[in-house]
């Protein structure tokens, strides 16, 4: 690699979600060699921060991912060494005891699945499960804090504790930077599974900021999602995550329109969709479904098939959506399953039916409040004619979100029905 601005490249060639993209590769390949998870996170972020400090001024490196390698590496040194002198200062630390800085390594040296072998780290039995997915979430997906609340629907506050109490578990558990065996990736994977897709998720409808989407999160899910099946090639649950991302993100390129704006998916240019993703989406689950078992991302693979099979939005099976919300319900209960089942009894049996199955949501503390809660009211007492309702509910789902592509979205459309009132 190379500093010589005559070969770097312009910051404009290399925006912002590059280092975003690259910062779990970094970690990873610093984790690995300095076998410390917790100080080399704050090496990282002391890289990124040099990088966004620099690169605007002299350029992007020719391989910027072995520029903050080396720049992390040199931090983890330097603690290293510091801590170093500090105990030898205070005679507690014999000549013997002295910390390996690890082989030397060149800029460029990283283990390719260093990603996935951090992911399946974070996902430490050590950790609670939802202490595991918020801190791979952070760690691997490069979520914010206040993104990663609103995936698992708490305050910001109390997530920032959970990720803080997750490090601490890490250091003081010594984990060792290494693929699990076997057993033990059969034991992680549920949580592994988990964290790909809350960012995929992330990353096809951004929680927070003016895009809709975020490419580099959705492309990076999708790729470890990859690495994860290849790994494991023979379990039906990856493979059928692996299909629900392909069968969803096939639809990207029609989900805004020319300023960025939302565009729902009955109103789709469905010829804009990836045929290619969707088939090959559809081959996997085909597979996934053949081996037996039916778990969650198969199930929701198949909600995802039934609709990119429809030609236009009038024809899409909705009895068959409902079928599989039902059978979802039963195998992995959660709020978000039950506000989609009302969507789909809407659809089936008339949008009364679905307003009196969204009740039972509003005692549950995870969605109560939320804006999708609001935005599925607002839609079905626009189904049914109501458009007072419609509008007010509209109005206080855009009031909660801060996705400004969906706020603006709400907004819209109680515009649009206040003028026919």
């Amino acid at each position: 690699m190379t500093d010589d601005p005559a070969t770097a490249r312009p910051w404009d060639e290399a925006p912002e979600h590059l280092l975003r993209e690259l910062a779990p590769q970094v970690l990873g390949a610093v984790a690995r060699r300095f076998r410390d998870f917790s100080a080399a996170e704050d090496a990282v972020q002391e890289a990124l921060l040099a990088a966004f400090r620099q690169w605007p001024r002299e350029g992007v490196p020719e391989n910027p991912r072995g520029w903050l390698i080396r720049v992390a590496s040199r931090r983890m040194t330097d603690t290293i060494r510091s801590e170093m002198a500090r105990r030898q200062r205070e005679n507690a630390m014999t000549a013997g005891e002295e910390p390996a800085i690890g082989p030397a390594e060149t800029e460029t040296e990283m283990d390719p699945e260093d990603t996935l072998v951090l992911l399946f780290m974070c996902c430490h039995p050590a950790l609670s499960t939802s202490s595991a997915i918020a801190l791979t979430l952070r760690a691997v997906g490069g979520l914010t804090t206040a993104e990663i609340a609103n995936a698992f629907l708490v305050p910001e506050a109390t997530m920032a504790q959970r990720i803080s109490r997750a490090k601490q578990s890490i250091r003081a558990s010594q984990v060792p930077f290494r693929m699990p065996a076997p057993r033990e990736r059969r034991e992680r994977l549920p949580a592994v599974l988990h964290v790909l897709y809350l960012i995929f998720s992330e990353g096809y409808a951004s929680s927070v900021g003016a895009q809709l989407q975020r490419l580099d999160l959705a492309r990076e899910a999708i790729r470890l999602t990859r690495s994860a099946k290849a790994l494991q090639p023979e379990d039906a649950e990856i493979a059928g995550l692996l299909a629900l991302m392909l069968l969803t993100d096939a639809r990207r390129a029609a989900r805004t329109g020319m300023d960025g704006e939302l565009i729902p998916l009955d109103k789709q240019d469905r010829s804009l969709w990836d045929r290619a993703g969707i088939a090959e989406g559809s081959e996997l689950l085909a597979l996934a479904l053949s081996k037996g078992a039916v778990g969650l991302y198969q199930l929701q693979a198949a909600v995802a098939a039934v609709h990119d099979e429809a030609a236009r939005a009038e024809d899409t099976d909705w009895p068959q959506i409902l079928a599989l919300y039902e059978l979802l319900q039963r195998v992995a209960p959660s709020p978000m399953v039950t506000l989609n089942h009302a969507i789909a009894v809407a659809m089936v049996h008339g949008p009364a039916q679905g307003l009196e199955r969204l009740r039972a949501l509003d005692s549950d503390e995870r969605l109560a409040g939320h804006y999708r809660l609001d935005a599925v009211r607002g839609h079905l007492f626009e189904m049914l004619g109501d458009f007072g309702n419609a509008v007010r509910h509209y109005r206080a789902a855009a009031a909660r979100t801060t996705s400004i592509p969906e706020q603006n979205y709400l907004m819209t459309r109680a515009a649009r029905l206040e003028e026919t009132r």
